[in-house]
């Protein structure tokens, strides 16, 4: 679900950095503007990537109370499009463009109970959550999963801070989460919140809707970079305005139609709001559909696709090539 925003963009300060995890640095960053962080909470951040200036998108883990420090935390990919890489590189007292805290992920208030899911790195998302409903006193659940407990970050503090309301379950330890079974325990007019990799939220969505439960109630929150196959290099066409281009591993179909002067409508950049849905008119390949915004049945379609995130793939030796429509 998104909200509408404007950008405001200031020049914050790298106030203190450190690894979580192999995989998570936490940045911590000083804002010349501070306002109220609210759960569910992101900033927009402006970095430079093989000479270009690029955009990403990182959730707000915790904030000082009047907003004047974010704290966020980075997780570099085996698919890493070079965000992360930038990110890492930050010391202490570098300058950073970023937007105020922006919330397409917000977490509605007024709700009889709660259950905040989250896969891996999607931890970042719903620690704020949790300790807003901790901190109203709510009725609610946090449930962690994640491969082993050294790459689960916050795990402890989080143990610690909500203690028999968060469950843990470590794949490496024979207990990983078994969606069916949890989506079975929801209480109708439960709010579920999920932030992790796309299987993940695909088995939910699955599951929910198997069992009839309002729509409504769940949301989600996703990662460009986590689809069901590996990204490979593919060819996108608009042969309406003689335009070809190749869409590299490390970037998204939008980024590399941009840069090829393609005037694209977007919002999000993270597969929820659907404004950079394209028409496909061929395709030589499958679609990997990584958004959240299309149904089950749509997500089957070959039709169109969210260009944000999702991308086209072949069989190992060949090359897709997907032709859209001009819009």
């Amino acid at each position: 679900m998104a909200v509408a925003h404007t950008e405001v963009w200031q020049q914050g300060t790298i106030a203190a950095t450190r690894p979580l995890t192999p995989d998570i640095r936490r940045i911590e960053i000083d804002v010349p503007q501070p306002v109220r962080v609210e759960p569910g909470a992101h900033v927009d951040v402006r970095v430079t990537i093989g000479g270009e200036v690029e955009r990403r998108s990182y959730s707000i883990v915790d904030a000082s109370p009047d907003g004047s420090r974010i704290s966020l935390s980075v997780y570099t990919s085996p698919v890493t499009r070079g965000g992360a890489t930038a990110m890492n590189a930050l010391g202490v007292g570098d300058e950073i463009e970023i937007t105020q805290p922006l919330n397409d992920f917000p977490l509605r208030p007024g709700a009889p109970r709660y259950v905040l899911l989250a896969g891996g790195v999607g931890i970042t998302a719903m620690a704020g959550m949790a300790e807003s409903l901790r901190a109203r006193n709510a009725d609610y659940r946090l449930l962690y999963a994640g491969r082993s407990r050294p790459l689960m970050a916050y795990l402890d503090d989080l143990s610690e801070r909500h203690g028999g309301r968060m469950s843990v379950f470590v794949r490496d330890e024979g207990t990983s989460m078994s969606v069916p079974e949890i989506v079975g325990t929801i209480q109708p007019g439960t709010e579920v919140y999920v932030c992790g990799p796309i299987r993940l939220m695909d088995a939910v969505r699955r599951a929910w809707l198997d069992r009839g439960l309002p729509i409504a109630d769940l949301r989600m929150e996703t990662f460009g970079n986590s689809g069901w196959f590996d990204a490979q290099e593919f060819t996108v066409r608009i042969p309406a305005i003689g335009l070809e281009t190749k869409v590299k591993p490390n970037q998204t179909m939008l980024e590399a139609l941009e840069h090829a002067g393609a005037d694209m409508l977007s919002d999000c950049r993270k597969g929820e709001c659907g404004l950079c849905e394209v028409r496909i008119a061929a395709l030589d390949g499958e679609i990997d559909h990584r958004d959240v915004f299309y149904s089950e049945r749509q997500r089957n379609a070959r039709e169109k696709m969210c260009c944000c995130v999702s991308r086209v793939v072949a069989p190992a030796g060949t090359h897709a090539i997907v032709t859209i429509i001009a819009t």
